[in-house]
This record gives structure tokens, C-alpha cells and sequence, in this order.
């Protein structure tokens, strides 16, 4: 996915409000949404030798073994934040969820290195970019975002008609 793991923690975060007045709820399910991406930065540093979504960030098991040991601790020392903190390791598998669709990702690692994807970007043009924006994925990002500009844009007319009354 190119431009959908922003718009999707923004549902994310949406939904989880709903069901909880935890602080940071929004924010986390915002950074949840693209920290695996932060690997970037690391790809572009190395020369881009290994595809990104083969560092330990793009690991779904590294994020649930992260999860599976974190909630817990956060229960005990900080009940208060735990909603908060389900709803960030919510929003990392979810990108994980969204690059599976369009890109290989390794779901068992380290254990396994098989990949799996929903469905493989041909390269029918000379950029990947534009590759993946003539593929029926994109199509299915777009959604997300448009889904969440309405829920931004239904939001704020309910929170604007609160504070005018």
C-alpha cells in the first residue's frame, strides 16, 4: 500500500474512540499505522539492496511477540493506558494486514521465510510507482482514504454543531 496506512489508523482510531475516552487513543493509532514504514529511512540509507518489508519492522511476529509481552506489562503499571497501547499494536498489524494485499511480507518469520500476498503488482510501467497506481489495489486505497475524509468530514461537523450550541 502507498498512501492507505494513514487514512486506516485514522479509522482505526475513529472506531476505538468510540468505545473508549483513553487519552492518546487518535495519536497512537495514527503512528501505529505507518511506524513500520519508518524502515524507509534505513532502506534509503543501505542503498535499497533489501526490499523494506524484509527488515524486522515489517515482522508481523515481531510486533505480536512485541504486543504479547508489552500489554500485559502495561496492564499491570498502567491500566489507564491500555486501550491506548492495544489500539497502536491494533493499528501495526493492520498495516501489515494492508501491505500483505499488494506486497510480499513475511508473516512467519524468522521462523519461516515464506512470503505471502494477496495478489502481485505486475511491473507494467517503468516506475513501480505507477505500477501499483494502474492496479486494482489502488483502487482499494482509495476507498480507504475517501471512507476516512468522510468520517473526518462528518466528525467535524458534529463537533462544530456542539460547540456552536
Amino acid at each position: 500500500m502507498l498512501i492507505a496506512h494513514l487514512p486506516a489508523g485514522y479509522l482505526l482510531g475513529s472506531a476505538a474512540r468510540q468505545r473508549s475516552a483513553a487519552p492518546g487513543i487518535m495519536i497512537v493509532a495514527l503512528i501505529g499505522s505507518v511506524l513500520p514504514d519508518f524502515d524507509m529511512v534505513y532502506f534509503f540509507l543501505t542503498g535499497g539492496k533489501v526490499h523494506h518489508h524484509d527488515y524486522v519492522s515489517h515482522w508481523p511476529l515481531f510486533w505480536l511477540g512485541f504486543a504479547a509481552t508489552a500489554l500485559p506489562a502495561i496492564s499491570r503499571l498502567a491500566p489507564d493506558w491500555l486501550p491506548a497501547a492495544a489500539v497502536f499494536f491494533a493499528a501495526v498489524v493492520l498495516h501489515m494486514v494492508m501491505d500483505t494485499v499488494a506486497a510480499p511480507m513475511l508473516w512467519l518469520a524468522p521462523f519461516d521465510w515464506s512470503k505471502f500476498e494477496l495478489t502481485t503488482v505486475p511491473a507494467t510501467a517503468s516506475n513501480w510507482i505507477v505500477s501499483f497506481m494502474l492496479h486494482w489495489t489502488f483502487v482499494l486505497e482509495l476507498l480507504i482514504c475517501v471512507t476516512a475524509l468522510i468520517v473526518a468530514v462528518c466528525r467535524n461537523r458534529r463537533v462544530g454543531g456542539r460547540q456552536q450550541a
